[in-house]
């Protein structure tokens, strides 16, 4: 066959090529009926009707002699793959496709349950870039949000508030009082200083005062002598004059070294100092970056001894000063 012969039987081929969605859709089989003796065809044996030949890509319709396969080389240029929205709409889901060589155009992408297999993702759980959707996430155990304490009325604030305070050892802070009774600390300070007028107003024997940063019920100063009679009858330990000197040094000039406070005072501190932490009104506060000697500062108990609140309420020295002090202090340098 000559070059001009070829080309013209590939240009009719190619002219009389139908792609398979203009195909006729091929018809299902029946259902092997039982013949008159009971029995049924087996899927092994030939059915009494004849089913028409499946159509191969590249022969035309119409033509029982073209079922050989086409060969890649001869398929036209043109023929491309099947557009899945021109798919007849009256084929079975499960039929397999066309069959053709390797190289030739796709006709029919088989829809039955191996291909549902062989995706691990079912079309339902796709976007429709093909991207398998987030699946949502197992359900979380609700957080237990704890009820709020119920606010309490003015009365029942100021009963608990009293109760509190009679058992305390040392003077307790607003802050410590509203969170024991879950209630907000700006309701605490007013109905303090409303029972504090009231006792004061009462003439009562004790009042409520305001104490090395805390609030603690104390005996009143006119009744002092039948207080201490009571309580020391007789068995007082009174803090000796070298203690008194050495816990005002101190009191004064804090924090301050154990050097400092024998250099002011002019005699050795160390077995006064030693009493003074014993009893609680002293105690050490860190080290002199300088020299590393310990510094000492008086303590909480101290002030609640001399009822302040804090130290800045200590009474000045200058009305206690001689006249004469800058004389003194020249001579003795």
């Amino acid at each position: 066959m000559s070059d001009e012969e070829r080309q013209d039987s590939l240009a009719d081929q190619a002219a009389a090529w139908v792609p398979p969605w203009e195909r006729p859709a091929a018809r299902h089989a029946p259902a092997p009926a039982p013949t008159d003796s009971g029995t049924v065809d087996t899927p092994g044996t030939e059915p009494d009707h004849d089913l028409p030949d499946p159509v191969v890509a590249g022969s035309p319709p119409g033509d029982d002699d073209s079922g050989t396969p086409v060969s890649p080389g001869e398929l036209p240029a043109s023929a491309g793959p099947a557009d899945p929205g021109d798919t007849p709409t009256d084929a079975a889901p499960d039929e397999p496709g066309t069959p053709v060589e390797p190289g030739g155009p796709v006709a029919a992408v088989g829809t039955g349950a191996g291909a549902a297999d062989a995706d691990p993702d079912p079309a339902g759980e796709r976007d429709a870039a093909g991207v398998p959707k987030r699946r949502p996430a197992g359900r979380r155990r609700a957080t237990v949000v704890p009820e709020p304490a119920p606010a309490l009325d003015d009365a029942e604030l100021r009963g608990a508030l009293e109760a509190i305070l009679l058992v305390v050892d040392e003077p307790v802070s607003e802050l410590v009082l509203a969170q024991v009774l879950e209630q907000s600390p700006e309701r605490i300070g007013p109905v303090l200083d409303d029972i504090a007028a009231g006792y004061t107003a009462a003439g009562h024997g004790f009042e409520l005062r305001r104490a090395a940063g805390g609030w603690r019920l104390y005996t009143r100063p006119e009744y002092a002598t039948h207080v201490e009679r009571f309580v020391l009858d007789g068995q007082s330990v009174r803090l000796t004059q070298a203690a008194l000197e050495t816990l005002a040094v101190i009191a004064y000039k804090q924090p301050v070294t154990r050097g400092r406070v024998s250099a002011i005072r002019g005699v050795n501190c160390d077995g006064v100092l030693r009493t003074l932490v014993s009893r609680g009104l002293v105690e050490e506060c860190g080290a002199e970056p300088d020299s590393g000697a310990f510094l000492f500062r008086t303590t909480t108990m101290f002030l609640e001894k001399l009822g302040l609140d804090s130290v800045a309420d200590l009474p000045p020295l200058a009305p206690f000063l001689p006249d004469d002090v800058e004389e003194l202090a020249d001579a003795t340098r």
